[in-house]
């Protein structure tokens, strides 16, 4: 997903000679191309995330596009001061990058995992929040977020994520996207577990429970019209994050769901469970004692299921 990034926004920066990119001392074998050719339009900002935040807000209040880049806890958290107070009580246009959502900076431990900034960037009025689901949401979603003025949130993994869309897609801001056709339940998703989401998918079909899934990219806006549409078509909707089940796609859904009640719909959200992850492993071993591997989303789904027999 870095990768998809930097290239794409290499190829707009090249159209556009507002756009600038500001980095925390991070970046390194990514940004030297970059760098490179737009050696005037490229800060290493050093580790002052929240001092970063305020020159972006004030770049673009003076007509640039300023894409400020980050360890996802680092420019979520650090500096959300900054956001809330420089960027969008201005409607400041700032695109900030959070790279390595969830778990996925494995082995450094919790201070480097986050499962809390798609609430907390919710949360703030003007912000538009992103998590694409692999790199062809990437590339798309760049231009996205170029033409929709003020700020945004950009949720990004680093491990090399699989392409999971098949053939030309159309992606626009706030508009999900049904990625696996099914009968009886659906499960939305965001960011790259969107790959353990879909794998689960296919067990449950095996199971002969005929399974959607959508990728709900923006968490806000969020694709209430098609949230509509599925409580309408399914008897169960589930949501699958990398992030706390409080707050983020599942608290948004859950939202939505509230004030619009369907009679007999089951719904669950799968994520983390109000916790730190206090555990050093691989990706996957993470994710599968967090029952987020496609294995153990499956079961969740089944079990909830069988309680509503």
């Amino acid at each position: 997903m870095r990768n998809a990034f930097i290239n794409t926004l290499e190829k707009e920066a090249n159209k556009n000679r507002n756009i600038l990119l500001l980095t925390g001392d991070l970046g390194f074998t990514v940004f030297e191309n970059f760098q490179k050719k737009f050696s005037k339009r490229f800060f290493n900002m050093g580790v002052a995330e929240a001092n970063m935040m305020s020159i972006a807000a004030g770049l673009a209040l003076s007509g640039k596009i300023p894409f400020v880049y980050s360890i996802a806890p680092f420019i979520a958290l650090r500096a959300y001061e900054q956001i809330r107070n420089d960027v969008c009580m201005h409607n400041a246009n700032v695109k900030i990058i959070g790279v390595g959502g969830g778990l996925v900076y494995t082995h450094a431990g919790p201070t480097h995992h986050i499962a809390e900034d798609l609430a907390v960037m919710r949360v703030l009025p003007k912000m538009t929040v992103i998590a694409p689901i692999d790199p062809i949401e990437v590339r798309l979603a760049i231009p996205q977020i170029l033409k929709k003025k003020g700020p945004a949130y950009l949720r990004l993994a680093k491990k090399g994520e699989p392409h999971l869309h098949q053939g030309k897609i159309k992606f626009e801001i706030g508009k999900g996207i049904i990625i696996k056709k099914g009968k009886d339940i659906c499960l939305i998703t965001c960011g790259p577990i969107a790959y353990n989401t879909l794998k689960a998918a296919f067990l449950l079909d095996k199971e002969k429970i005929s399974t959607a899934v959508v990728s709900m990219h923006t968490i806000k806006p969020l694709d209430t019209n098609l949230l509509e549409n599925l409580t309408k078509k399914y008897k169960a909707i589930f949501t699958v994050e990398e992030h706390s089940v409080i707050g983020g796609l599942g608290g948004a859904v859950a939202e939505f769901l509230a004030e619009n009640l369907r009679k007999n719909l089951i719904f669950k959200r799968i994520g983390l469970n109000d916790c730190f992850c206090h555990e050093i492993g691989d990706y996957d071993f993470l994710r599968k004692i967090y029952n987020l591997s496609a294995q153990k989303i499956a079961k969740t789904i089944i079990r909830s299921l069988k309680k509503h027999e």
